[in-house]
C-alpha cells in the first residue's frame, strides 16, 4: 500500500520559501507605492506650472492672486490636482498664499508665491521640507 501525499518536512520547507519570499516582496511593494505617488505629484506639479503659465500668457504678464482661480469654468485646470509627499504628509489639493520670505509651512500640499514684489512670483511648489525617494528636497521641484 502506497501513501500520497507530501511529507511535513516538505510542507515546512514550502512555507518557508514562501515566507521569505513574502519578505522580499512586501517592502519592495510598498517602495513602488511611495514612487508611484511622487511620480504623480511631479505630474501634478507640471500640470499646475503648465496651467500658470498659460494664464500668465492670457493676462499679459500676470500671475493669479490665488491659483484656485485657474479652476474658473475649467478654462485652465477642471480641479486642483492633489499634492502627496508620501510617507510625510497625505494627498492634499489645498494651496497656501506665500512668498520664498515667509517659507514654507510644510503642510504637505502646495504652496504659492502670490507676492509680485517676490523675485519667485508666480512660482508653485510642494509644501513639504522633507525629501523624496531619492534624497531630494520637495521643495526643488
Amino acid at each position: 500500500m502506497t501513501r500520497k501525499g507530501f511529507t511535513l518536512i516538505e510542507l515546512m520547507i514550502v512555507v518557508a520559501i514562501i515566507g521569505i519570499l513574502a519578505a522580499i516582496a512586501i517592502p519592495k511593494f510598498a517602495e513602488l507605492v511611495r514612487k508611484s505617488n511622487e511620480g504623480a505629484t511631479k505630474g501634478n506639479l507640471g500640470a499646475v506650472r503648465s496651467a500658470l503659465t498659460i494664464y500668465y500668457a492670457d493676462m499679459e504678464g500676470m500671475f493669479p492672486s490665488d491659483p484656485a482661480s485657474l479652476t474658473i469654468n475649467g478654462k485652465y485646470l477642471n480641479k486642483i490636482p492633489k499634492a502627496h509627499a508620501p510617507p510625510y504628509h497625505a494627498a492634499g489639493a489645498s494651496i497656501v498664499l506665500g512668498s520664498e520670505s515667509t517659507g514654507l509651512t510644510d503642510a504637505g500640499a502646495w504652496i504659492f508665491d502670490s507676492d509680485p514684489a517676490d523675485t519667485g512670483y508666480g512660482d508653485i511648489m510642494v509644501d513639504c521640507s522633507h525629501t523624496d525617494s531619492k534624497s531630494t528636497m520637495w521643495q526643488e521641484y
